[in-house]
């Protein structure tokens, strides 16, 4: 079924998925952000910028899924 649909998908299609994995990308961000605030040893945080991961994950989905959902409506 993936199958399928990477293959006979349109660009537009393609690019709105892209989008929606980048927004997933964003949710595991916050997640991962919100388990590194709770740790009880600070010193033991590891080294992984969530938040710029978030923000970035979230412009670029939103961008995609723009520019895939305009396309898509024109046809």
């Amino acid at each position: 079924m993936l199958h399928q649909f990477l293959v006979f998908a349109s660009e537009a299609k393609l690019l709105a998925a892209a989008g929606l994995g980048c927004w997933l990308l964003a949710a595991i961000a916050v997640v991962a952000e919100k388990r590194r605030n709770a740790r009880p040893s600070l010193d033991q945080v590891g080294w992984v910028p969530w938040t710029g991961i978030f923000l970035a994950a979230t412009l670029c989905g939103a961008m995609f899924i723009l520019f895939g959902v305009k396309a898509i409506l024109q046809g």
